[in-house]
């Protein structure tokens, strides 16, 4: 028995009806998928810690999951493991006949290929088979990207920056309203987002990615806040707007100081 048939024994007798866990044998696809989605963003967590023992876990309990959904639909006469196997393997083999079909040299484009798939499987628009579950700034590259292929895009940065400006302006308009209206302020903001993530891609930006980073600097600088302010016997709940700023702009000053060092002993 090899570790994947080792794995998938395990999850079949964790899942058995009599003498499984309690919890594994209840679940089903759609309770998974918020488990799914975090072991995702764990992986991508011990990618940026460059830990290679933790990926090496985190990668196992994403893998846990593929094999769970398989015993899953294996049950219900749907799919099982080899078939999820074999429609990745037939997928990628299609989508590069330049590297396993010997009579085609030219590499293919990509989307065209995708399109030609959504037509296979009577898609009507070329947006049909974007998840709804994904993180929404993901989404909306996705949108964006399946547009360009389409050739509904900007060529040049200027008028995509335009683009936000418009749409911050149209922000700041909803918010001065004598009478403010939230749903219209949520759906300026959206645009917001939507022309910021349009402007992410251009400049060739993960847009989840780089919030995801900003997330970790905030966390970082955040927490030297509280230090600073503990080294004066302060705490977050007596300090002031002022002292936390002060704070704020003295960890900033901090961390400019020590990267302008590392630039410097690096060239």
């Amino acid at each position: 028995m090899n570790a994947l048939q080792r794995l998938q024994a395990i999850v079949k007798q964790l899942r058995d009806p009599i003498h499984g866990c309690e919890w594994d044998r209840i679940q089903t696809i759609e309770s998974l998928k918020p488990y799914t989605l975090e072991e995702t963003y764990e992986v991508l967590d011990a990618i940026d810690k460059q830990d290679n023992d933790e990926l090496k876990k985190e990668l196992g309990d994403l893998l846990f999951q593929i094999v769970f959904y398989a015993d899953i639909t294996n049950d219900q006469g749907l799919f099982n493991f080899d078939d999820i196997c074999q429609a990745v393997a037939d997928k990628l083999v299609s989508r590069h006949p330049h590297i396993f079909t010997e009579s085609c040299t030219k590499k293919p484009n990509w989307e065209q290929l995708k399109q030609k798939e959504r037509d296979e499987r009577e898609q009507y628009s070329i947006l049909d088979d974007i998840p709804n579950a994904i993180p929404a700034l993901m989404k909306a590259e996705k949108i964006q990207k399946r547009c360009v292929a389409a050739g509904f895009d900007w060529y040049e940065l200027e008028p995509v920056l335009d683009k936000v400006k418009e749409e911050l302006s149209e922000v700041e308009q909803e918010i001065n309203q004598t009478v403010q209206k939230q749903h219209k302020i949520e759906e300026e903001l959206g645009d917001l987002f939507f022309a910021t993530v349009n402007l992410a891609r251009h400049l060739k930006v993960k847009s989840e990615l780089c919030l995801q980073k900003a997330n970790q600097k905030f966390i970082r600088r955040f927490k030297k806040v509280e230090c600073l302010l503990k080294e004066k016997g302060c705490t977050l709940m007596d300090a002031t707007l002022e002292e936390m700023e002060d704070a704020w702009q003295s960890v900033k000053q901090l961390e400019q100081i020590k990267s302008n060092s590392e630039v410097n002993k690096n060239d």
